[in-house]
């Protein structure tokens, strides 16, 4: 890595820290410490989510038209604002536009941080980087948690404005570490459409792979990330009768399927078909629900359900280590010359709105009609397999086999006509 992705990197390090060390207690926060209700504390949930849906669409034009870098400063400026005014924030207006500024930072941040690791990259290094932004992501959200959680105290006010306090001075330092980043010039990429810098979403919604991998990804965070801290873990507790620290023994599991896996995942998946590799982490997924319904239905001791529960949630950290490296250089290399950032921004709408959908469908379905939870997302998983398959017949033979461009900085983008992909060897 030269030192300009090093830069990005230690930024996803920390943008996950600063997320990880207040969001898990932002619900003690207000609707405890503050005593402003449990109403206002779904409120400052539900904020969260929506500012992200408002912003993400401009912020896409933003980094296209001004670069990454001056849109994720703004972003980590805002989010610094939202932080330390949350943690000064006593009545229910203040804290619900606190946590619409920090939500909309940190929403911004991604696709940016994104969009630089694509300028920094080529087709040999970008699934490494990716593969390693995630291992990052991961790490500074548990190390975020783990600290954030030694820190506070709910009967004292005044350590909430403390963690809140640390979390805006993260942002500010990944700020300034950001103002040192030295960005690349884009390499020039071949083939792409002559139109590719009016950055319309007419222009994205007319690329028919894209659209059909937005798709895809809606139903990989509706199936999987929207299910996490919602209806899976209410289907335990429920079903399987999982106590709480076993969630959090399943919840450290993935986490830790994930560090470890992660870059010997990669050396597999490497050399594979992208759309192979997401039907495979389908497949995957399908047996992690099956697992989750012995742990539930099966009527076997409690010791089986909560070993079969935690592998549940150790068998999707193995599915996400093998999406890292794949699905996000996939957006970059479906991007059309300079709109990266409209991409990814366009990916992480997507996603939002599945994190949003997901635990609204999941949650009541989970806690209350076990066998029907299991069933819906045993099919949805088993969707993921045929929507990959189906990706990977408009996908060229570059976009789904990356390495066929190895040694060389020209990459097929856009929405070229796909090609014959190679027989895999």
């Amino acid at each position: 890595m030269g030192a300009a992705m090093r830069r990005i990197h230690v930024g996803n390090a920390l943008s996950a820290f600063g997320l990880g060390f207040t969001v898990p207690y932002l619900y003690v926060y207000v609707a405890q410490v503050r005593g402003l209700g449990a109403m206002t504390a779904g409120l400052v949930l539900a904020v969260f989510a929506v500012a992200a849906l408002i912003v993400l669409p401009f912020a896409g034009r933003a980094i296209v038209r001004r670069g990454p870098r001056p849109v994720l400063l703004a972003a980590l400026v805002t989010a610094a604002i939202g932080a330390l005014s949350l943690g000064l924030a006593s009545n229910s207006t203040a804290v619900l536009v606190s946590a619409a500024a920090l939500g909309a930072g940190q929403a911004v941040m991604q696709p940016a941080l994104a969009t630089m690791i694509v300028d920094c990259s080529t087709a040999d290094s970008r699934s490494r980087a990716f593969a390693m932004q995630f291992f990052l992501q991961n790490l500074g959200l548990g190390v975020g948690g783990l600290i954030g959680g030694l820190l506070v105290d709910s009967t004292r006010v005044d350590s909430f404005t403390l963690l809140f306090s640390i979390e805006a001075a993260v942002f500010l330092l990944l700020a300034v570490v950001m103002t040192t980043v030295r960005m690349p010039h884009s390499p020039r990429i071949e083939g792409a459409p002559s139109q590719s810098a009016k950055g319309s979403w007419k222009q994205l919604l007319g690329n028919r792979a894209m659209v059909q991998l937005c798709v895809l990804g809606f139903v990989l965070f509706f199936a999987c990330y929207g299910q996490f801290e919602s209806g899976l873990s209410a289907y335990g507790v429920e079903a399987a009768g999982i106590s709480t620290s076993a969630l959090g023994t399943a919840l450290a599991a993935n986490t830790l399927m994930i560090v470890v896996a992660q870059f010997a995942v990669l050396r597999f998946v490497e050399r594979r078909r992208r759309s192979r590799v997401i039907a495979g982490v389908g497949l995957i997924w399908a047996v992690a629900w099956v697992m989750a319904g012995y742990a539930g239905l099966g009527h076997g001791s409690q010791e089986m359900a909560t070993a079969a529960f935690v592998s549940t949630y150790a068998l999707f950290g193995l599915g996400e280590a093998m999406l890292s490296p794949t699905v996000a250089p996939l957006v970059a290399d479906l991007a059309p010359t300079g709109m990266a950032g409209q991409y990814n921004s366009a990916f992480a709408l997507v996603k939002q709105l599945a994190l949003a959908v997901g635990p609204a469908v999941g949650g009541p379905l989970g806690a209350s009609l076990h066998a029907p939870y299991i069933v819906t997302f045993l099919l949805f998983s088993l969707g993921i397999s045929v929507l990959a398959l189906r990706l990977g017949r408009r996908l060229t033979a570059v976009q789904d086999q990356p390495w066929v461009a190895r040694g060389t900085r020209v990459v097929a983008r856009g929405g070229a006509p796909a090609q014959p992909v190679a027989t895999e060897a």
